[in-house]
């Protein structure tokens, strides 16, 4: 019998046998590529949810942006003398206890292993996404310590954990290379405010102390001018969704399976949007006078954003409209006035909560990578609904 070599087969046959030694080449490259043995000996790459080509390296080697792991905190007042009243914090509140996070730190450090309310949290942020995520560290009766790997996918931080070695994609909470692959850490509702808006709020909680045992610029901004609208985002190879400007800022809510961002452009035009996702009413709560920590050099002269959340408009089984009068958030139904932090300060309601949405605010590109069949909130298809 003649031997079939590669001249000798048809187009079709020469093509699948070349792409099945190019993946399998491939394959063993990455198995045995030193940047990833060598470095990450207890990962278990034959375990994983994505195609490791996927995963690039940010610049940073393992740990060089390193994760703070004893975090301290101060009072507000004392907080004040370096922090300037419009700058963003992450505000997380959990069983009675509320803690701001500055991002003048957290985009030196992306990732705080913290525990609040006496449940253990990974407080992140990855300032390529523009993506501050909270999460519980505890999986599978098991309490995970994270840390950076100095890589990224879709231009997003690469976590892994410290117990395991597996690595987990920060924009969704999944693991996706190691043991835990395909396990996915439960998110914590948490909002991006100006530091004079929680203070205001919450006088006696605690602030991020830059005390961090690291020595970093804290108020200077690495990236100059990343958010500007119209420029690429970092090391993200997949298309750009055209419907939005990449670098544009979107609030993302998701619920019953459905999915809606609202592009800061529409807050802009307004501040307060009742709306309806899937049979939930819900409503979108920004204010403008933050500080973007993306813009300038020096945070303290960025130009201004809004500070956005989105909360479910039931209360005590009664649904609620909201409108803006005079610079105050007052519901329709009881003109109670309701804070940004969804609190009702004055009226009829005062001290009522309202229930956060599965919700957070990123760029445009990475919300529509992650989230592709989301729909685009506007203000005429409000009107039609």
């Amino acid at each position: 019998m003649r031997k079939r070599n590669a001249r000798t087969m048809t187009p079709v046959r020469r093509g699948a046998m070349l792409l099945a030694v190019a993946l399998f080449a491939w394959s063993a490259a990455a198995q045995a590529d030193p940047r990833w043995r060598g470095e990450w000996p207890r990962t278990d790459f034959a375990k994983r949810t994505v195609v490791l080509e996927e995963i690039v390296s940010g610049g940073p080697p393992r740990d060089g942006i390193p994760a703070i792991d004893r975090p301290r905190f101060v009072a507000a007042a004392e907080a004040g003398r370096w922090l300037d009243p419009r700058e963003p914090v992450i505000v997380f509140e959990h069983r009675g206890e509320v803690r701001a996070y500055p991002l003048q730190i957290l985009m030196f450090h992306e990732i705080v292993n913290d525990t609040v309310g006496g449940t253990p949290v990974a407080i992140t942020f990855c300032p390529l996404c523009n993506a501050s995520i909270v999460f519980d560290r505890r999986v599978g009766g098991a309490v995970l310590d994270f840390g950076t790997t100095g890589k990224l996918r879709k231009s997003d931080l690469v976590m892994y954990d410290r117990q395991t070695e597996s690595w987990w994609q920060q924009f969704t909470g999944q693991g996706i290379v190691g043991r835990h692959a395909g396990a996915t850490l439960a998110q914590l509702p948490a909002m991006i405010a100006a530091f004079a808006d929680f203070r205001s709020a919450y006088p006696q909680a605690r602030v991020l102390s830059r005390e961090t045992g690291f020595a970093r610029p804290y108020g200077r901004n690495p990236y100059r001018g990343y958010d500007r609208i119209g420029d690429k985002p970092f090391l993200f190879s997949d298309p750009v969704d055209p419907r939005l400007p990449a670098m544009e800022r979107v609030l993302g809510v998701v619920r019953d399976g459905r999915v809606r961002i609202y592009p800061f452009a529409a807050l802009a035009a307004a501040p307060v949007i009742n709306d309806e996702i899937g049979r939930e009413p819900v409503v979108v709560f920004s204010r403008a006078g933050m500080l973007s920590v993306l813009d300038a050099e020096i945070i303290g002269n960025s130009r201004h954003i809004p500070a956005a959340a989105a909360y479910k408009r039931k209360v005590r089984d009664r649904v609620l409209s909201f409108e803006r009068r005079e610079n105050r958030i007052v519901d329709r139904e009881t003109g109670s006035q309701w804070d940004v932090f969804g609190r009702a300060v004055a009226g009829p309601l005062r001290g009522a909560r309202l229930q956060p949405a599965d919700s957070g605010v990123h760029f445009a590109f990475a919300w529509l990578a992650f989230n592709p069949n989301s729909e685009i909130y506007s203000a005429a298809d409000a009107r039609r609904r």
